[in-house]
């Protein structure tokens, strides 16, 4: 009996151990999981393509989309299909009327049950019909318009806040060496203080050096976190989770394009930038609606018919017998055709008013029209000249990078063997450190502006 007893607490607690082996494996799995989804990285590209999903402008642009589509439909509806409409009634009467026999009051008690349908459509109306059938395509391709314009805005904000985060995130990482650098150079210092090959005042001097390096690094982390909190906002990403980006292209070299044509890039620009195609659209229903309300002037003619029948009984009458339910609907029925035309006379000059107005609606849209022509040609102009300055700065800036990073390693050795003092390294670790980022911030605003130049070519942020 023991040795069963203790056979079953083994099993129990062999159980017991595997099951709690079993969740700690699960909880490692959940850990790991997380990890491995923590240390995923995105590129620019994918930033962009996660900032346009999750937007909520793109939201609203699409349900604009689903509007002129709705629009699209009822237009067509309404230029080629009759409006129906039909109708049914059912009462009781107590009092004085007319009986549908014999066409004489009666006082007597009786029942009206009715149905009728009717249809129409207008076979002229001044154009009107086809008229708003081009009116709704154009407004649909401006709402694909807009919606591809929100998504240009956006992938080039998610591009200048991500460049923000790799500016902070590589400057940060220099200030981290010039820490470091500056740590070691104070050492190197009191250990000479402690020689007598320096004074205290340059022990202080390093000091000194020492927390400002680490000041700049502090200032330089905060701004890292805010841009990172930018960065987040445009994307959408929820502002609790982690977000690791690619930070390659504020490493690699970047190849200086060749220059283009800017008037042919004006010229490809002016067909192609939403902006312009946005204005050409409203420009194009103005004119349309112009159009319309003169056509508003002539008469317009419509077709219309309809049937309908009628039943009708006395219940208070004795010994009536009414005819049957079926039989009076077929004997009531009537049908009638009407083709009608309205002339307009005289309508207080409220026709006259639209088209004035529709004129002057049509006179704003040529002038944004020829505005937004205006705005591309001086936007292209400006980002090619941006774009090939930027150019030029990246060059120089990567050049006196070069040197002054020659420079600040021949200091530091000279300081180390004590022929400089502690304010000429100071001073060559500062024109080091303002080299670097300087040459940092030209390389992301030239990959910037050259996405402009390139944008501007025909080719959107995201598929570049």
């Amino acid at each position: 009996m023991t040795n069963v007893i203790t056979h079953c607490i083994k099993k129990l607690v062999v159980m017991k151990v595997s099951r709690l082996f079993s969740l700690v494996m699960m909880f490692c799995g959940a850990l790991t999981s997380v990890k491995a989804q923590d240390t995923i990285t995105m590129n620019l590209k994918e930033c962009m393509r996660y900032a346009v999903e999750h937007s909520t402008k793109i939201r609203i642009a699409q349900a604009d989309n689903r509007d002129a589509q709705i629009d699209r439909r009822d237009a067509i509806l309404s230029a080629f299909t009759p409006q129906v409409s039909g109708n049914t009634y059912a009462y009781y009467n107590f009092g004085r009327s007319i009986d549908p026999e014999t066409n004489t009051y009666s006082v007597i008690t009786s029942f009206h049950n009715g149905y009728s349908l009717s249809a129409g459509i207008y076979l002229f109306n001044g154009f009107q019909a086809v008229n708003n059938l081009k009116i709704t395509k154009t407004a649909q391709q401006m709402g694909l318009t807009k919606e591809q314009q929100a998504e240009d805005q956006i992938c080039l904000a998610t591009m200048e806040a991500y460049c923000n985060v790799l500016y902070y995130t590589e400057l940060e990482k220099a200030l981290q060496g010039q820490v470091a650098t500056a740590e070691k150079a104070l050492q190197l210092a009191m250990r000479q203080e402690e020689l007598g090959q320096k004074s205290h005042a340059d022990v202080v001097e390093m000091q000194s050096d020492l927390a400002e390096r680490q000041y700049q690094l502090t200032t330089c982390h905060n701004n890292l976190n805010n841009a990172i909190i930018s960065l987040k906002d445009v994307m959408f990403w929820p502002i609790e989770e982690p977000l690791k980006i690619d930070g390659s292209i504020a490493q690699q070299s970047l190849l200086i394009t060749a220059p283009v044509d800017a008037q042919t890039m004006v010229e490809q620009a002016q067909q192609t930038m939403p902006s312009v195609l946005l204005a050409e659209g409203t420009m194009s229903n103005a004119r349309l609606a112009l159009k319309t309300a003169k056509w508003q002037l002539l008469p317009s003619l419509a077709l219309y018919g309809g049937w309908s029948s009628s039943y009708f009984t006395y219940p208070g009458r004795d010994g009536y017998v009414p005819t049957p339910y079926f039989e009076q609907i077929k004997n009531n029925r009537g049908e009638y055709v009407q083709l009608s035309l309205n002339i307009p006379i005289y309508d207080r000059l409220s026709t006259h008013s639209n088209i004035a107005k529709r004129k002057n609606a049509y006179d704003r849209a040529q002038a944004d029209y020829d505005q937004a022509l205006r705005d591309v040609e001086a936007e292209v102009l400006r980002a090619v000249a941006d774009r090939d300055g930027a150019a030029d700065a990246l060059k120089q800036a990567e050049t006196r990078a070069t040197l002054q990073q020659e420079a600040f390693s021949l200091n530091g050795k000279r300081f180390e063997q004590g022929l400089i003092s502690s304010i000429e390294y100071q001073t060559a670790s500062n024109n080091y450190l303002n080299a670097l980022a300087e040459q940092l911030n030209a390389r992301l605003q030239y990959y910037i502006k050259n996405s402009v130049v390139t944008y501007y070519g025909g080719v959107p942020y995201i598929n570049q």
